[in-house]
């Protein structure tokens, strides 16, 4: 249940936050493909920033400043694939290309650039020594059948996207 409510917490985290920084910044776009308030690229990404900082710590043992170096290079890896499938996922499911890196100095095709790698890295130290602990002490007070309800409600949303957009092509 731990990691359902964290993806679903950060799905709902990563689009206010994309959200907050297009109005800010007066970007042109939305976060995510979804109807609901929520984008579960950021929650994957940040249930896969937990079990790989999980497995480093549990198997690496050195001092703090390697296993940060460390959870920087795995995140920096694993979060930019992510990104660079579910770019690709999206455009393959709904003939839509919802950002694009091509215009960035260091990047590998569309989805994938080294600024935005190196973002993602330092997000994942961000969101492990001081969002995370903050996160937990929220996921113990959540009942259960929330937890189940929130996951219920993305899973019905994403099914009504793909069929209503798959649909509109």
């Amino acid at each position: 249940m731990y990691y359902l409510n964290c993806f679903w917490i950060f799905s709902i985290f990563g689009f206010l936050l994309e959200t907050i920084c297009y109005s800010v910044f007066k970007w042109s776009g939305e976060s995510g493909i979804l109807y609901g308030p929520w984008t579960p690229l950021y929650g994957f990404g940040a249930v896969i920033i937990i079990l790989t900082t999980k497995y480093v710590f549990r198997n690496f043992k050195g001092n703090k400043f390697l296993k940060l170096i460390l959870v920087f290079i795995f995140n920096f890896i694993f979060l930019s694939f992510i990104e660079l499938v579910g770019g690709l996922l999206i455009e393959k499911l709904f003939s839509i290309t919802w950002w694009d890196y091509s215009g960035h100095k260091y990047h590998l095709g569309k989805y994938v650039c080294l600024d935005m790698s190196l973002l993602w890295g330092l997000a994942a130290i961000i969101l492990i020594y001081i969002i995370k602990p903050i996160i937990d002490r929220l996921i113990k007070k959540i009942p259960s059948f929330i937890g189940i309800i929130m996951t219920v409600i993305i899973a019905i949303d994403f099914i009504i996207t793909i069929i209503n957009k798959i649909n509109l092509k």
